[in-house]
């Protein structure tokens, strides 16, 4: 049944008046659609962004609004999508003509023909994005709600419009958005809607890794970011987008030792560190730390499962994860990269006695990335056992007490040779060799083990003795 109950408050904003008048004046009906009208109805916060379709020429009625704005506003026009955007504000407002769609099997990119509003709400992805509220003067504020949307925002639901197989098989991006809503607003999806989605994955192929990848953040970004993952791993799309992550799953038992399931300990430990940060590259980190596992893992009588090496070969993966998915391969591929490998080395510290040295080494590898990784294996602690989870976090409060010494005293953190490779070919005078690679990785290994200090003049005398051994002689 479609309501028509008036939501005035909704449209407040000048943008609406100005949009009521343009389309009066150049005689189409308009409404604004999808998100913003979801998020109010939701009492989100609004989104920065505006969907208004008008049944007519979207193009034409931006291009007339523009006209009204008193200041001078520049219209993007997309005539390719029959699309036009302006910037009001701070505020992106889109315009789009209704329109009715049709699909091939072999691409997400439909045929488009002009249409009817309801022609428009029939191509949309779910009810709960299909609300629509009338920027006509005689009905200004109107919602028009063909599926009951209201009653999927009451009941937390995420449905389609028409037939979920059809919606999904159209536009297979469509499957992951059903999981990022339901993760993001902590609604549940339809049954009918999540088995269609179980049938339908493989279409999943033939969306872009991009599109895929703009999804996964938004799940990741999610309070919640396992309800997702599950849904993902439940449908069958995770294995098809991250089978790393998929291969960790289950429990191997031989001679009755059993190992933890190594995928449910990743979502937890992606749930701790979204309490604790809002960075989407350290939550990627998160849900990557154990990826070595499952191709290191290894029975050993006598001792039991080990996944020797596990680290060093996930960070290894991460990069070719990272390749596949099209995803960036600058700092933020090696800073995910960089956590992986070292994720467990502070947890080796915690559980040992806490030696300055091993401190220093800590600080020299992470780098300006210490906090992060300190945040990455607090968040790895995920024991049911109450004084183990004391114990650990007790032990890693004395690591990051004792980092903060360390840096303090020896300065380490982004370290520098105190001796650059030119002033040491200056005074031994030699060319670029291996020598003088030599002498550097000497001096470091002085300072991090505390044999010397982080400074000029103590690294000077030691180059010097060391020298002397290998037979260098200062040229006068």
């Amino acid at each position: 049944m479609e309501r028509k109950t008036s939501y005035k408050e909704a449209l407040t904003n000048k943008i609406f008046d100005i949009t009521a008048q343009a389309a009066k004046a150049i005689n189409v009906e308009s409404y604004v659609i999808g998100g913003y009208v979801r998020d109010f109805l939701l009492q989100r916060n609004l989104k920065k962004d505006i969907d208004i379709v008008a049944v007519g020429s979207g193009i034409a009625l931006a291009e007339k609004v523009a006209q009204l704005i008193p200041k001078k506003t520049k219209v993007q026009v997309f005539k390719t999508y029959g699309t036009a955007m302006l910037r009001y504000q701070d505020i992106d407002v889109e315009f789009v003509g209704a329109r009715k769609e049709s699909y091939r099997e072999d691409s997400r990119n439909p045929i488009v023909e002009n249409g009817t509003l309801e022609d428009d709400q029939n191509r949309r992805d779910f009810t709960i994005n299909a609300l629509a509220l009338s920027l006509s003067e005689e009905n200004f504020g109107e919602l028009v709600d063909p599926f009951n949307g209201v009653d999927d925002l009451e009941n937390k639901i995420i449905r389609t419009p028409l037939d979920p197989d059809i919606t999904y098989s159209d536009d297979p991006l469509r499957m992951m958005r059903a999981i990022r809503f339901a993760t993001q607003l902590n609604f549940t999806i339809e049954e009918k809607s999540l088995n269609a989605i179980t049938r339908n994955k493989d279409r999943i192929k033939i969306i872009t890794n991009e599109r895929i990848v703009d999804e996964l953040n938004k799940i990741l970004a999610a309070p919640v970011p396992s309800v997702g993952f599950k849904l993902l791993y439940n449908t069958g799309l995770l294995d098809i987008i991250l089978p790393e992550l998929t291969a960790l799953k289950g429990v191997e038992e031989v001679e009755g030792q059993t190992h933890k399931d190594n995928f449910y300990h990743t979502l937890e430990v992606v749930d701790n560190i979204a309490q604790n940060t809002d960075d989407v590259w350290l939550r990627w980190a998160a849900l990557l730390h154990d990826i070595g596992k499952a191709p290191t893992k290894r029975f050993v009588k006598k001792q039991g499962w080990t996944f020797h090496g596990h680290e060093f070969l996930g960070g290894k993966m991460v990069k070719k994860l990272f390749e596949r998915l099209h995803m960036p391969l600058n700092n933020k591929m090696k800073f995910v990269s960089k956590m992986v490998m070292l994720s467990s080395r502070p947890i080796i510290l915690a559980q040992d006695i806490v030696t300055d040295s091993a401190v220093r080494r800590l600080i020299f590898d992470a780098g300006e990335d210490i906090d992060s990784l300190m945040t990455l294996c607090e968040a790895d602690i995920t024991t049911k056992n109450p004084k183990k989870f004391k114990k650990y976090h007790n032990n890693f409060k004395i690591v990051r007490q004792k980092i903060v010494e360390v840096e303090e005293r020896d300065h380490v953190r982004n370290f520098q040779p105190p001796i650059t490779g030119e002033e040491i070919m200056e005074i031994f005078n030699l060319k670029p060799s291996r020598e003088i690679g030599v002498l550097k990785e000497a001096i470091k290994e002085a300072i991090l083990e505390g044999e010397i200090d982080n400074e000029y003049q103590a690294a000077h005398d030691f180059m010097m003795e060391h020298a002397k051994k290998m037979g260098l002689e200062v040229v006068k």
